[in-house]
């Protein structure tokens, strides 16, 4: 007997990402359950060889469900989340809506796996944001080697990471500059065909976007709270695939080729580095793959135990479907959550 599984928000990118990965991975479940809103009552999505008709969030009973992976937007998240929970089933929440609370584990596995333990005060357990679970992936095994003081990270994050909308105003924009038709723009402040923006989410009183808060806040939360972090986040004209430079100051003197032994061996990383041509990682190759890759290893001589590094990664898999349902394994595999729990 396996476990049921409810994915909310089924019929968007994230979502349908999510039933990809739990069939692709063999999930544990014997019955997966597609949720949406009214207006999405009847769709049919994948799951593996099967199709599934989307249920109605609002007239479903979580009562005999035993995971629900959320990705269905913070607003949603803020008022559905505690209610399931309260039924005895554990949210894993792909939304911002409780990762800054204290009560609520922010879980990457790789980096914090232990944190799982505190789901049970809620129920709900956070996905961290697409930019920084791919961040924390690569700065844990440094972090737990010689110590990080600083990181310096500027964002080149995809169209999909703002969702199908986004994607559709990247392909249409990118139509009707070839075809010399009308550049409209109505997801984003500025043309993003041909262009870069550096302004994801709102702007906040220091200067900073809610985007490069989340990046500063979720990794002191997961990986060490006396680690300073500043950010630059910018929306580049890509579909799926965000890449990161990094800038690291440690403790501790540590060498290109010592971090790179590191993060070869450490988990949900490749190291794709030959310094030739070609030899690194972009977007596109990351594309539908789930590791973290890095490139670019090389030593800063402007500070004292400086790196510097390209990091890359599907933000639709890793960055949001793909951990969400490592965590979900991560339960299990531990004992979190029993198969006979609603009965007892």
């Amino acid at each position: 007997m396996g476990y049921k599984v409810a994915i909310v928000g089924a019929t968007g990118n994230v979502g349908r990402e999510m039933l990809d990965i739990l069939a692709e991975r063999a999930f544990p479940a014997d019955e997966v359950v597609a949720l949406a809103s009214r207006r999405s009552q009847g769709q049919e999505v994948s799951f593996g060889d099967k199709i599934l008709k989307v249920k109605a969030l609002d007239t479903y009973d979580f009562s005999d469900t035993d995971i629900c992976l959320m990705s269905a937007g913070g607003e949603t998240s803020k008022e559905w989340s505690p209610r399931i929970g309260a039924q005895g089933c554990v949210v894993i929440d792909n939304s911002s809506a409780f990762r800054y609370e204290s009560d609520v584990p922010l879980i990457v596995p790789e980096v914090n796996a232990d944190a799982v333990v505190g789901f049970s005060k809620r129920n709900i357990i956070a996905n961290p944001n697409c930019s920084t679970a791919q961040l924390v992936v690569a700065l844990k095994p440094l972090h737990e080697a010689a110590t990080i003081k600083r990181v310096v990270i500027s964002t080149y994050q995809s169209v999909s990471g703002a969702g199908k909308d986004a994607m559709d105003e990247l392909f249409n924009q990118t139509r009707a500059v070839f075809t010399a038709g009308e550049v409209k723009q109505e997801k984003f402040t500025k043309r993003i065909a041909f262009n870069v923006i550096p302004h994801i989410d709102v702007f906040m009183e220091d200067g900073y976007t809610k985007e490069e808060w989340k990046l500063v806040a979720e990794t002191k939360k997961m990986l060490d709270p006396k680690i300073k972090l500043t950010a630059t986040a910018v929306r580049v004209p890509v579909f799926i695939g965000h890449a990161e430079a990094v800038n690291v100051e440690f403790e501790r003197p540590i060498s290109a080729e010592e971090a790179t032994a590191i993060l070869r061996s450490a988990p949900g990383i490749l190291v794709i580095d030959k310094r030739e041509n070609g030899g690194y990682m972009t977007p596109h190759e990351a594309a539908g793959e789930d590791a973290t890759y890095i490139s670019r290893i090389r030593e800063d001589a402007t500070v004292e135990n400086g790196l510097n590094f390209w990091c890359v990664s599907d933000n639709l898999r890793k960055g949001a479907a793909l951990n969400t349902v490592q965590i979900a394994e991560l339960l299990i595999n531990r004992k979190l959550i029993g198969r006979d729990r609603k009965a007892a």
